[in-house]
């Protein structure tokens, strides 16, 4: 390197993050949008900030294998470590292609997110990302090496490592550190350290081979045997405490062929496809599905009409009225966890709030009903997609050993969404139609989010992956494990080809391409690079606009209509009292339909059965026989059957004969044969009835209790007002009021947008050139150093903007707005006028006028030398 590029290579990370283009910046900070949350104020509180264990710990997180491998193996090279000395410990001594042809994105990655920094002959790792990956003996490394000769020497007496150095066949040296010295570069010699093994007994190479690939620590007796006593004396093992040794990292690097991890992994997995079937019947399967998830839904939320189950006082649905929910959907208990968490998630049901607090649909559900079905699915997947609530963790336990409730605290999972989402692009990178395994999937993850994949209890990630293949192939997301047209339409997701696949996971190279490095010591700098554009293969999904949302749900709503069924306007009625609805129907008629009749099974056709108790409801809710019969027949494609005519009629003829009102209550008849016989009835001595006149018996029990006493009785009364009016008995549905649906916990600040970002890096870049720009000197000998804000008077303020007016000069100034937040800004003013000054501001890039008085201070930027 000439003397002209030591110059200019960064001395620390501060500025290689100034040296970055704006396009660079913006990259960093969307990968990391926990470093504008605030806006730092110049680039040396964004690297400060960047350093932090917090954020570091973050980034490390996030990145995906190899290049997770590649930080550590940077954080045990020397440091700086030249680009061949990192590739060295990856590749090994015999070299590895794909290693060599995977490496340079890596490290582009690493410098990307501010993890790595410098030169290509002069790597290093931000502090706090060595001191996380290095080996020490509180935290092991994950590629198992242990310290260097220098550091496992550190404490030992001079005479000791001259000792070594004898023993080992090498010179006595002068002082200490040139003794290590000597001693380390034998271990990092090939040629003279297989020599020096050569002459080793086997049981001292055998000792060595259980270290190898760590943990590199052993317990010694004070009296080591023959085969340990061997390395002790050759500094092959170094004693770190009484008892305890450990394998220098060089020696291991040596017994490793330079390999710092046993297995590396520059590839992800492929995700081969497991099943492949026609996409006409993948998508004719999702759309199935999709049909009967909106029919759950309803059905759930129908089944909870007129109030659902009580809420716990901890929150959430106990465990019995989640078992009674899944018998009333007929599907298992963790299922119907999840249909109720989904319309949870949509907004559709909520608890009332009332006293007696109850869970029940909300406002919501009443307009979700009125849309067309693709529209009301699309809300559904939607609120799936996004919503952090992850209903597979229902019946598991928290930290603090409580059971997990459905619609219960506790089930948020930051990660589901972005799992979400990831699992399903895999599936669209897959050819049309083509399935993929579960576990291929679940290897897949693990590779891109490698720490993330490895420390969470029971492999949260894994579970969450393998939920999301059952919930989506549930809502018709899926279709026989493949992902549909209408699911990619929704996602905004590529059309899946193995192309696709193939360019996900194959890393090109070009090892004679050059690139301008901006961190590498400045712009112009040309150093030959084989690859300089991160892979981010499991980024988090771009945040989408409300507009380009609306557009993806409008164009899924658009294939899935013409695959769903059309609603039906009849019915087929059957002579043994049953109707047969052989598809959907309309929403007028299957209300209708689910009063009059009971629902006896569901499937591809659902069966209805008429009942005297389901006629009485009928009749109960305001309609008359006659009604009944011109409903049938107008609604059944077959004729009504004779015996459902009956049916009604005799039902209807009984209807109301007997009517019920409050005394506590009362009978009320024109027959008093009919009253004399209830009277002598048995059954009827808990309702403890007496006769108040020859129509009339009164009861001690209320009219609902009475009602309900003579109906299983046999008989048809009907209730009736205080006017003697026949009341008219309709379900009403309990709402709650008006809600928003659950807002989703996020993974850390969200990925911050375009116009942000914007915004964030102009004022970065201005608080930079205010604190590192000099300064005019003062007049006076006072002054305060370049890089802080002097104090200034009104007057001195004011003369100052006047002057910078006049100049066409550059300030720094601190201001205070309305709300009493301080901040410093860098302005070129065009004029003072009334007390306040217009400026061109740099930090928001645009004219703005601020009041003289709420400038704290102010400060002339000399000009810029070049």
């Amino acid at each position: 390197m000439s003397s002209d590029e030591k110059q200019a290579a960064p001395r620390s990370l501060a500025e290689a993050l100034r040296a970055r283009d704006d396009g660079s910046l913006a990259a960093l900070l969307r990968a990391r949008p926990d470093l504008i949350t605030p806006v730092p104020t110049d680039l040396t509180q964004l690297a400060t900030r960047a350093g932090t264990r917090a954020s570091v710990v973050r980034a490390l997180e996030r990145l995906d294998r190899f290049a997770l491998q590649t930080a550590e193996a940077l954080a045990v090279a020397p440091e700086p470590a030249p680009y061949e000395t990192l590739l060295a410990l990856l590749a090994g001594d015999d070299g590895d292609p794909a290693v060599a042809e995977a490496l340079p994105r890596a490290v582009a990655t690493l410098r990307e997110q501010a993890l790595a920094w410098g030169a290509d002959d002069r790597l290093r790792l931000v502090r706090t990302a060595r001191e996380l990956l290095a080996p020490s003996p509180q935290h092991p490394s994950p590629t198992g090496l242990g310290p260097t000769v220098a550091e496992a020497t550190a404490g030992m007496s001079p005479g000791r490592i001259q000792e070594i150095l004898t023993a080992a066949g090498l010179p006595t040296t002068h002082d200490a550190v040139s003794a290590v010295a000597s001693l380390t570069a034998l271990f990092t010699d090939r040629t003279r350290m297989s020599a020096l093994l050569d002459t080793a007994p086997p049981e001292s190479l055998d000792a060595l081979s259980r270290l190898v690939w760590g943990p590199p620590y052993g317990q010694v007796t004070a009296d080591p045997a023959a085969r340990l006593r061997w390395l002790l004396d050759r500094g092959l093992l170094l004693p770190t405490a009484p008892g305890t040794v450990v394998l220098p990292r060089e020696v291991a690097l040596h017994l490793r062929a330079g390999r710092a991890h046993r297995s590396v992994e520059p590839l992800p997995p492929t995700v081969e496809p497991a099943a492949t079937h026609r996409p006409q019947v993948v998508d004719a399967t999702a759309a199935g599905q999709a049909y009967t998830a909106l029919a759950t839904v309803e059905e759930l939320l129908k089944d909870w009409d007129e109030g659902g189950p009580a809420v716990l006082r901890a929150g959430g649905l106990s465990v019995r009225d989640l078992k009674r929910t899944a018998v009333a959907l007929d599907v298992t208990e963790p299922v119907a966890a999840f249909w109720v968490e989904l319309a949870y998630a949509a907004g559709l049901l909520a608890s009332d709030n009332e006293a007696d607090e109850r869970y029940a649909a909300t406002p919501a559900y009443d307009e979700w009903l009125e849309r067309p079905a693709p529209e009301r699915w699309t809300r559904l997947v939607a609120a799936w997609l996004s919503a952090t609530r992850t209903a597979g963790l229902v019946g598991g336990r928290d930290t603090k050993d409580r059971t997990l409730s459905a619609l219960g605290p506790g089930l948020d999972r930051s990660a589901a969404p972005e799992i979400r989402h990831r699992v399903l692009a895999l599936l669209a990178a897959l050819p049309e139609g083509a399935s993929a395994s579960a576990d291929t999937l679940v290897a897949r993850l693990h590779w891109e989010r490698a720490l993330r994949g490895t420390t969470s209890s029971d492999d949260l990630r894994a579970r969450l992956a393998r939920w999301t293949l059952s919930e989506a192939e549930s809502l018709g997301v899926t279709g026989r494990g493949a992902l549909s047209a209408h699911g990619r339409a929704l996602l905004g997701l590529p059309a899946g080809t193995a192309a696709d696949s193939a360019a996900d996971s194959k890393m090109t190279a070009d090892p004679a391409a050059t690139v301008t490095r901006a961190d590498a010591g400045g712009p112009g700098d040309k150093l030959p690079v084989h690859h300089h554009r991160p892979h981010h293969p499991a980024s988090a999904p771009e945040p989408r606009s409300p507009a380009e949302l609306a557009s993806a749900a409008s164009r899924a709503a658009r294939l899935l209509a013409p695959l769903l069924p059309e609603p039906l306007d009849h019915v087929l009625l059957q002579a043994d009292l049953t109707a047969v609805a052989p598809g959907p129907l309309e929403r007028p008629l299957a209300d209708t339909l689910g009063v009059l009749a009971d629902v006896e099974s569901k499937g591809g056709a659902t069966v209805y059965r008429f009942t005297p108790g389901s006629v009485r409801r009928a009749l109960d809710a305001g309609r008359s026989a006659s009604d009944l019969h011109a409903f049938l027949a107008a609604h059944s494609r077959t004729p009504v059957p004779q015996p459902l005519t009956y049916l009604i009629d005799d039902v209807a003829r009984r209807h109301g004969h007997l009517r019920i009102g409050a005394a506590s209550a009362y009978v009320r008849c024109d027959d008093d044969n009919l009253l004399n016989e209830i009277l002598a009835d048995k059954r009827s001595q808990g309702l403890r009835l007496r006769r108040l006149a020859p129509t009339v018996l009164a009861s001690q029990a209320d009219p609902a209790t009475l009602l309900e006493g003579l109906r299983e009785m046999g008989l048809a009364p009907a209730a009736e007002s205080a006017e003697g009016d026949v009341l008219i008995t309709r379900a009403h549905a309990h709402r709650t009021s008006p809600r928003t649906a659950p807002e989703p916990v996020p993974d850390g600040p969200p990925i911050p947008d375009t116009t942000l970002l914007g915004a964030a890096i102009r004022a970065i870049r201005a608080g930079d050139l205010a604190s590192t720009a000099p300064r005019k000197q003062a007049t006076d000998s006072s002054s305060v150093p370049n890089g802080v804000l002097p104090r200034t008077t009104s007057a001195e303020t004011l003369a100052t903007m006047q002057a910078a007016v006049l100049t066409g000069g550059t300030l720094w100034i601190g201001y205070v707005n309305a709300e009493g937040s301080a901040t410093q800004r860098v302005i070129a003013p065009i004029r003072v006028e009334g007390g306040f000054v217009t400026a061109y501001d740099h930090t928001a890039d645009e004219v703005r006028t601020y009041p003289l008085h709420r400038v704290t201070g102010v400060a002339e930027l000399a000009d810029k030398q070049n």
